[in-house]
């Protein structure tokens, strides 16, 4: 059984969601919080697999209580798609859902919850695997508006100081986390990490040409832009295209 706890602060959204959960075999929900304070005393009394997090709850919000949450519980963030941006790199959430919550949206998140526990080590400071699929999707801030971009659709990850920019088919957004972070959520078969500042999507690569720099390449990509992919991972990339 994969254990629950519920936190949001709205009682009747608590119900909805446990009522939707209890069409699961599978799970169990043993814990309810309207607020941080009550999850994290819950979590500190151990055996919680999975917290399904409201993100807007007053004083501490579900974004600020998943920075606290140990690596033995796994989280699933519940948005109601407002201003916030979803830093799902960052914060290393299983998935999220949309308010109110889908039947069939529920299921895949449940079914991306239990690949991670299957295959997560069994050591008490295990880290789950926890890649990121091509069809993830990230809620994130383009201007005044929010949007949920695929995964499939980011060609590249930029550092920027404490941020990270990602250019996508929309434009450029921003997410609160560390390039290092980032990769270790990409698949490295899908992104190939080019320099200390950048990450690109290897399907969007359209060019490979010298750089200016000694022992430097310069990656042309789809969109036109031209990174310049270091020398040290120059070799890496010329082998992932069988170039020597």
């Amino acid at each position: 059984m994969i254990k629950v706890m519920i936190v949001d602060d709205e009682r009747l959204a608590r119900v909805e969601l446990k009522r939707l959960l209890s069409a699961f075999d599978d799970i169990e929900v043993v814990a309810e919080a309207k607020d941080a304070e009550q999850a994290m005393q819950r979590l500190k009394q151990g055996d919680i697999d999975l917290a399904f997090l409201d993100i807007q709850m007053p004083e501490v919000s579900g974004l600020e209580l998943a920075e606290q949450i140990g690596p033995q519980t796994l989280f699933v963030f519940c948005t109601a798609f407002s201003e916030h941006a979803l830093d799902a790199f960052g914060l290393n959430a299983a998935d999220y859902l949309v308010k109110p919550v889908n039947p069939e949206r529920l299921s895949q998140a449940l079914g991306k919850v239990r690949q991670l526990l299957k295959h997560a080590d069994k050591t008490t400071d295990a880290q789950p695997l926890n890649y990121l699929a091509d069809n993830h999707g990230l809620l994130l801030k383009f201007g005044q508006s929010s949007k949920i971009v695929r995964l499939n659709e980011v060609e590249r990850f930029e550092s920027v100081g404490n941020h990270a920019a990602l250019y996508t088919n929309s434009g450029k957004a921003f997410i609160h986390s560390s390039l290092s972070k980032i990769e270790k959520r990409l698949d490295p078969a899908v992104f190939f990490k080019a320099s200390r500042s950048d990450i690109i999507r290897i399907d969007s690569i359209k060019e490979i040409q010298d750089a200016l720099s000694p022992g430097c390449l310069l990656a042309i990509m789809q969109s036109g832009a031209e990174i310049e992919v270091s020398r040290r991972q120059a070799a890496a990339l010329k082998q992932l295209f069988n170039v020597w």
